[in-house]
């Protein structure tokens, strides 16, 4: 019975091909707008790292004190970075299952091929928890390990584009790299690790990609490898000139991430960190009660607006605009079906059961829908193309079109046009075969 009304919708389509193609085209314009925003929007509010999302922490400590507001914290006063003392205070407590202090930072790169010019390499100095915690998959070797952190050890893992860029993708563990004149020995390189957004450093290119090179933390600082992320002293500057203030002072450049697999972890660690920060004011340092936050990766995308309130309200209207094209669609299908209803008139007089009418119809509207999804499909294709023309590099990698995003489409399409259509296909169930039959 559903191929006997789906060959009388393909029919009655053909009738009127102007009142069909104005539909689809209705339908489509409609899919084709609210898909390239809702495209966008997934892209960047998706969950970077949806196994571990609800046990990773970032860690916050008010070391400015009330006095000092920050601007864009929701009004809890606190810095989105912590400082080098409490960076170094955490990592020696050893309160969380895995935790690393981490910052931005970058070389000058020298190739042994002399083919190859210097050139400088973006990197991140963290500990060796951070892959473990953050899940970075491995091409060949592995992390650095504890005892690397301890040792201030000159070792490197490398990125897979960096990789296949000075060794030409072969295994380069135990090879060297010369960074900023100093020689660091490969142990591990990546598979490719793009995470989207950069939720563990949201306040550096949160859609930029991740760094070709991570160095140990503690070679970091040895190095006085400076800081190529953001750097927040408030006004204030360090008491000492220098690397020496530098790490001596109050202003926040690095990020801190524990991770913490159970509720009963979590308790334990928010405690830890208010006893922390009392103790801190015990000793002169703070002059404030304790103010401290740990957020999950979710509650950290959230509290740092990593989708903008613009894009938000962009999505709202693209779809206001797809509920008028449906608008336009449901009056196009009216006038289509009173058009015929003398033909509904005689089927009805034929025995036709107004539940027969109000599935043919309906079945109508879902193949209408349909075409409107293809065609949205490439609306929205052309309307991503678009988008990466205009926009940069770092967002033009969140506009490419998924499975998930090709079945949302057709399907929004169809149960749209469907719903569209109720009020028309209920009007042509009514229509009475007496009174058709009179205008005959």
């Amino acid at each position: 019975m559903v191929n006997y009304y789906f060959t009388l919708a393909l029919r009655s389509l053909k009738r009127n091909t102007v009142l069909t193609v104005l539909m689809i085209a209705a339908i489509g314009v409609g899919i084709g707008a609210s898909m390239t925003t809702l495209t966008m929007f997934r892209a960047m509010a998706g969950d970077p790292i949806p196994n571990k999302s609800r046990q990773l922490f970032a860690v916050q400590i008010d070391n400015w004190g009330p006095k000092k507001s920050v601007v864009g914290s929701d009004k809890d006063n606190l810095q989105e970075q912590i400082s080098y003392p409490d960076a170094a205070g955490l990592m020696n407590a050893h309160a969380a299952h895995r935790q690393s202090a981490m910052y931005a930072t970058g070389f000058a790169l020298t190739p042994s091929n002399p083919d190859l010019r210097p050139f400088q390499v973006q990197a991140r100095a963290a500990y060796a928890d951070f892959f473990p915690m953050f899940e970075l998959p491995f091409r060949y070797g592995s992390p650095w390990t504890l005892a690397d952190d301890d040792a201030h050890a000159d070792v490197v893992v490398i990125g897979h584009d960096l990789n296949d860029k000075v060794f030409g993708g072969a295994n380069s563990v135990g090879k060297t790299l010369n960074l900023d004149g100093h020689e660091y020995r490969v142990v591990g390189v990546l598979e490719r690790w793009e995470p989207t957004p950069k939720f563990y450093d949201l306040n550096n290119n949160k859609y930029g990609k991740p760094e070709e090179a991570f160095i140990p933390f503690t070679r970091a600082i040895d190095q006085q490898l400076t800081t190529w992320g953001n750097n927040n002293c408030n006004g204030d500057t360090p008491p000492v000139p220098g690397w020496e203030g530098r790490i001596h002072s109050e202003c926040i450049w690095l990020q801190f991430w524990v991770e913490l697999p159970t509720a009963a972890d979590v308790e334990h660690y928010r405690s830890f960190l208010n006893n922390y920060a009392a103790e801190q004011r015990r000793l002169g340092r703070f002059h404030w009660a304790p103010n401290t936050r740990i957020r999950n990766a979710r509650e950290w995308l959230a509290y740092e607006h990593a989708v903008s309130t613009e894009v938000r309200i962009l999505v709202l209207v693209s779809f206001s605009f797809l509920a008028v094209c449906l608008l336009n669609a449901m009056g196009l299908m009216l006038a289509k079906i009173m058009g015929r209803a003398g033909d509904i008139g005689v089927r009805r007089a034929l025995g036709a059961s107004r539940r027969a009418i109000f599935a043919q119809c309906l079945i109508e509207a879902g193949v209408v829908g349909l075409a409107g999804g293809l065609l949205g499909l490439a609306l929205t294709a052309l309307g991503l193309a678009g988008l990466r023309s205009l926009l940069s590099d770092e967002v033009n990698r969140l506009t490419h079109f998924s499975i998930s995003d090709i079945a949302i489409a057709v399907t929004l399409s169809v149960v749209a046009t469907v719903l569209a259509g109720l009020y028309p296909t209920w009007r042509a169930a009514q229509v009475q075969p007496a009174w058709q039959l009179k205008a005959q």
